[in-house]
């Protein structure tokens, strides 16, 4: 890791923006939130953007939201016509840019230098797996190979990488080996994500063939956090109940209410705006601005909150905190069991998604006493993380320190 790489435990709001260039894509991941897209080729959303609406984004994204880094995704977005002159004029801006890839093309050490040349700052790799396994799960024979070659070419042009991994059953036995791959190639962090059946997935296409138990996603992730741990690599897990690991590793659990603190994650209030229709299509004219309290505004849980878009007392952090709760009860269906609702954690934690419940049940949810008898439940959803360390690049050190 670079020495000029610093940790801090303060929580700040993310500045992170994300967009998705179109649903062109090189594998066919079968847990991938985009099968239909992806396969489908006059979806609206399957064909790449222009090169010219890509950059309208991103300079909204700069002076409009005050982003200051940008996590560009597709599909696979190093197979985007013109991704180096689009990256080129992210970092000129002031908009620092990661690619979420799944890094095949980046086999050859020439697209890597000339992605570094165009100021990339880091990489994101998708790493769901090891060897055959991996082969099977993203449904390209080589693929492993390939991949395994990027991240050599990562470590000889001092390409920085963070990992994805995505949760899956057949993913489990491999985490102790993604992690060890983490530490070898000197990987700034971690993200293992748990299920959530956003996009495609919400139509039935995920299957108990791919979906594992919380309890049994637990009994392979805390040795692979150990892990990391060990090596002082940061470790983030998304959209895991906090009742389904040990206390000590509560601090890496990234719920919808922790997300807005992790200086990797997306700013809710331009993800609003990205997430858009017209700003993930090829065709159509961008969408108009909108303000995140204008976007909870809309919602049915705070339509009805009176003066709510001009209420001083809702601060900044009011606004990501009632997105959160947007996001998992309106958008994800999360639900609380009858043990979340004793549980002293229960306003920091979403609870259990409806569809995960779905399939297994709640009876796996177990409620967490607070620190102190008799007091009431944490209300703060950065009571646990803020025991972790956490990557501050040095281009945010003035502001997240």
């Amino acid at each position: 890791m670079s020495a000029t790489v610093q940790k801090t435990t303060k929580r700040v709001l993310t500045r992170r923006g994300v967009v998705w260039l179109g649903q062109t894509c090189n594998l066919r991941c079968r847990f991938c939130y985009f099968q239909t897209r992806i396969e489908a080729k006059d979806h609206p959303e399957h064909p790449f953007m222009t090169l010219d609406k890509a950059k309208a984004i991103f300079d909204i994204l700069r002076n409009h939201y005050g982003n200051n880094a940008i996590d560009i995704q597709g599909g696979e977005p190093t197979i985007f016509p013109g991704i180096e002159e689009l990256c080129s004029h992210s970092a000129k801006i002031g908009l620092l840019p990661t690619l979420i890839t799944n890094a095949l093309v980046l086999a050859k050490r020439e697209a890597l230098q000339r992605l570094k040349d165009s100021g990339v700052r880091d990489l994101l790799v998708s790493v769901h797996g090891l060897g055959q396994n991996y082969d099977d799960m993203v449904g390209v024979p080589g693929a492993h190979k390939l991949q395994m070659a990027a991240l050599d070419n990562c470590v000889a042009l001092g390409m920085p990488v963070r990992f994805n991994c995505v949760l899956t059953k057949s993913s489990l036995p491999h985490l102790a080996g993604v992690a060890r791959l983490a530490v070898s190639v000197g990987a700034r962090a971690v993200n293992f994500i748990a299920f959530n059946p956003f996009e495609d997935q919400q139509k039935g296409e995920r299957s108990l063939d791919d979906v594992a138990a919380y309890s049994e996603v637990s009994a392979s992730l805390v040795p692979a956090l150990d892990i990391l741990r060990a090596a002082g690599i940061e470790a983030n897990v998304r959209y895991f109940p906090l009742c389904q690991v040990p206390e000590a590793y509560r601090q890496h659990l990234y719920n919808f209410q922790q997300l807005p603190y992790d200086l990797h994650e997306w700013d809710y209030a331009s993800w609003t705006f990205t997430d858009m229709k017209p700003q993930r299509m090829r065709a159509g004219e961008l969408s108009p601005l909108v303000s995140l309290r204008q976007a909870n505004a809309r919602s049915p849980m705070f339509k009805g909150v009176p003066n709510y878009l001009d209420d001083p007392a809702i601060s900044l952090e009011d606004e990501y905190r009632h997105s959160a709760l947007i996001r998992a009860r309106e958008h994800c269906g999360y639900r609380e069991t009858p043990a979340c609702q004793a549980c002293g954690m229960r306003q920091i934690c979403d609870g259990f998604h409806g569809d995960y419940a779905a399939f297994f049940g709640t009876d796996e949810a177990q409620a967490i006493q607070t620190p102190t008898p008799g007091a009431g439940p944490i209300v703060d959803p950065r009571h646990y993380i803020n025991q972790q360390e956490k990557i501050v690049e040095p281009e945010d050190a003035g502001w997240a320190l």
